[in-house]
């Protein structure tokens, strides 16, 4: 599939893209070379292919959830700049 260089201009005044005359022919011929490769993935017989979302045939792991004892709050605030009432202070 050709595109016209019409056709590059329209794109980038949709897309609000201020692009060069000079690079108007490079993307030119570099959007055509890539919808000449899209095209040829048309052509791939892909009857009886199950699609696939993923190549990889993965789960997620999750680790069993263990309550354990958390770090105590004045241990945690010890290095606060700031803290009222048992809770940092955030200076915005």
């Amino acid at each position: 599939m050709k595109i016209s260089q019409k056709e590059i201009k329209h794109i980038a005044k949709l897309a609000k893209l201020e692009i060069d005359e000079n690079d108007v022919e490079k993307f030119t011929n570099q959007l055509t070379a890539i919808l000449e490769l899209v095209e040829k993935l048309n052509e791939v017989d892909t009857e009886g292919i199950e699609p696939t979302y993923n190549i990889y045939h993965s789960k997620n792991f999750f680790r069993e959830d263990i309550i354990k004892p958390s770090l105590e709050r004045e241990k945690a605030l010890s290095n606060a700049e700031e803290t009222t009432e048992g809770h940092f202070v955030l200076k915005i």
